[in-house]
């Protein structure tokens, strides 16, 4: 699933400021992962939508839905 675009530009700019600040290149990966985990974090507690789980009614249910026509 794709971030905002909102998201992305605020990510793109942390990283950039963050490249700048931080001299030493490990401590530059280290801040960058803990600010894209705090996304990721949040976009993984989700509860499934709708495009994910499909409900298809069932045979009972049909026969339910449909009312015989009585003359």
């Amino acid at each position: 699933m794709s971030l905002p675009k909102s998201t992305r530009k605020y990510i793109r700019r942390e990283k950039a400021r963050i490249r700048r600040e931080v001299s030493d290149s490990a401590e530059q990966k280290k801040r960058i992962e803990e600010l894209l985990q705090k996304f990721v974090k949040k976009e993984e507690k989700q509860p499934a939508g709708p495009e994910t789980k499909k409900s298809v009614p069932s045979a009972k249910k049909k026969q339910e839905l449909v009312t015989p026509i009585k003359e």
